[in-house]
């Protein structure tokens, strides 16, 4: 792919900035820090590295078109979003091939994640016609009870390198409809997709006399993401990313009683069991194990198996494997893209040594692939649950192979670590279904029945429990956590009756 045309097509030839306060302007920041191609290991860019006056101008700029924004009714803040999708649909092919320059994502997972930003951005827009809350019975003769959603404020919104894109949009297209204003903090590690979205967003910000709605600061410092956490003003804070930093943050929100959205780390299994259909379960634990090379929250990690099918199912594995291409992620028959830099190769080479001194058996990769560029081999792996190395999220192609006799011990296994982001269970066995999806089943925010525990659909509320942090993003009502609350008593009558029947009188 020739990058200078892409680049060029994006509107990110002419400069790097470090920083945008959401009405076209741009700011320089202080020194650069690089984004670098995984594949090659070589620069893509030099990005200008945003400082405190950066983060106080998109903050200030945020805080001053909030109470413009809120004023907007919430069908027209949708037309907004809607505008903002149609130009993510006609740059899709274009911003995929981004993503995949800059995460080493495969083709179509980088074309895949502007879709799901599409996605997203159409169940906004008609969302934006439906924020309602319900109207209750009161217990007061002729009063009324009514629950009505108003605009939050603003959100700061800190993303991971692994999804650089639709995490934001999960996120900002949700605050957008529902009155707030976003202050993006995008990873270090992939500011190029975040640049050529917010020139899509300033275009369409001036179209509907939004400037300000959307904000971006770019830098590698961790102190914008503190600076996010610690201001009052920040409403919300929503961090993807590790469990580690989201336990750093959390409390910085918490100390101003500030509200926090943590979508953290993910260890996830998938059970099989005797009657499981493998030649269904199969791909979905592969495209779960190495999709984006092991890096998402959701890739499976670990393969909880029935013993008397684990000989059959390390085989399957094992040959599925020998025919994974890795390799250039942009090539149509590539399968499995890079690690994202030299360090997590260094993770994930610690981890494959880790376990093997645990007394792991290595059955396919393990390796450091020769070539340019940060790939290793998907790693097969017979393990113990109960290991440290396994008790950890390494973000690297590893899947652990875990026996299991009885039901129950394989659903012990499954809740048996400190993560708890998605599950997912393979069976023909109804009861075995039922009780898995049971409140003393699977501890995660997400369990699939004969489906992966990777690509989850934007309908549902999407989070975990435990260390992952207990948010959730995208479907559902997760809508709520960018809007407060507020309880109305309306009374249509001339007395003043009070609730538990107490009576009050003045004295005359």
């Amino acid at each position: 792919m020739n990058t200078e045309v892409l680049f060029a097509r994006l509107n990110l030839a002419a400069f790097n900035p470090a920083a945008a306060t959401g009405d076209g302007r741009w700011r320089d920041g202080q020194g650069r820090f690089v984004s670098e191609n995984p594949a090659t290991g070589e620069p893509l860019a030099g990005i200008g590295r945003a400082t405190a006056a950066d983060c106080a101008a998109a903050l200030e700029m945020a805080v001053a078109a909030f109470p413009r924004w809120r004023a907007v009714p919430a069908p027209r803040r949708g037309l907004f979003v809607r505008e903002l999708a149609d130009e993510l649909r006609r740059r899709r092919d274009d911003l995929g091939a981004l993503v995949s320059l800059e995460t080493g994502k495969i083709r179509a997972e980088g074309v895949g994640e502007i879709q799901e930003m599409i996605d997203i951005a159409d169940f906004a827009v008609g969302l934006s016609r439906q924020l309602g809350g319900p109207t209750l019975p009161s217990e007061r003769t002729e009063h009324r009870l009514m629950e009505q959603w108003h605009p939050l404020g603003v959100v700061g919104c800190v993303t991971a390198f692994n999804f650089p894109a639709a995490v934001w949009a999960w996120n900002a297209f949700l605050a957008a409809v529902c009155g707030d204003t976003v202050v993006w903090k995008p990873s270090p590690k992939a500011p190029l997709t975040a640049i050529a979205i917010q020139h899509l967003a300033d275009r369409v910000a001036r179209r509907h006399d939004a400037e300000g709605v959307f904000t971006l600061l770019l830098g590698d410092d961790p102190a914008l993401a503190v600076a996010l956490a610690t201001d009052p003003r920040v409403a919300l804070l929503s961090f993807t990313g590790s469990t580690a930093a989201g336990k750093r943050l959390a409390p910085l929100v918490a100390a101003r009683m500030g509200r926090c959205l943590l979508e953290c780390g993910g260890n996830n299994a998938a059970i099989v069991d005797e009657s499981a259909d493998l030649d269904l379960a199969l791909p979905a634990i592969v495209f779960g194990a190495i999709g984006t090379a092991g890096q998402r929250c959701t890739t499976t990690r670990r393969l909880l198996v029935h013993a008397a099918r684990m000989d059959e199912v390390a085989a399957r594995l094992g040959h599925a494997y020998g025919q994974v291409k890795t390799g250039d992620p942009l090539a149509q028959d590539t399968l499995m893209g890079p690690l994202i830099d030299a360090r997590a190769v260094e993770n994930f080479l610690a981890a494959v040594a880790e376990a093997r001194a645990a007394g792991g058996t290595l059955l396919h990769g393990g390796e450091r692939l020769a070539r340019p560029g940060h790939f290793v081999a998907p790693t097969l792996m017979r393990a113990e649950n109960h290991w440290p190395v396994v008790q950890r999220e390494t973000f690297a192609p590893i899947l652990y192979l875990i026996p299991w006799d009885e039901f129950d011990q394989a659903i012990a296994l499954n809740n048996a670590v400190p993560q708890g982001l998605a599950s997912a269970l393979f069976t023909r066995d109804l009861q075995r279904a039922e009780r898995f999806l049971a409140a003393a089943g699977s501890d995660c925010g997400i369990a699939n029945l004969n489906a992966g525990t990777s690509g989850a659909e934007i309908g549902g509320a999407f989070g975990g429990e435990k260390d992952t942090g207990g948010g959730r993003e995208a479907g559902s009502d997760a809508w709520k956590a960018y809007m407060r609350r507020q309880t109305s008593a309306i009374n249509r009558g001339n007395a003043l009756p009070l609730a538990q029947g107490i009576v009050f009188e003045l004295p005359r």
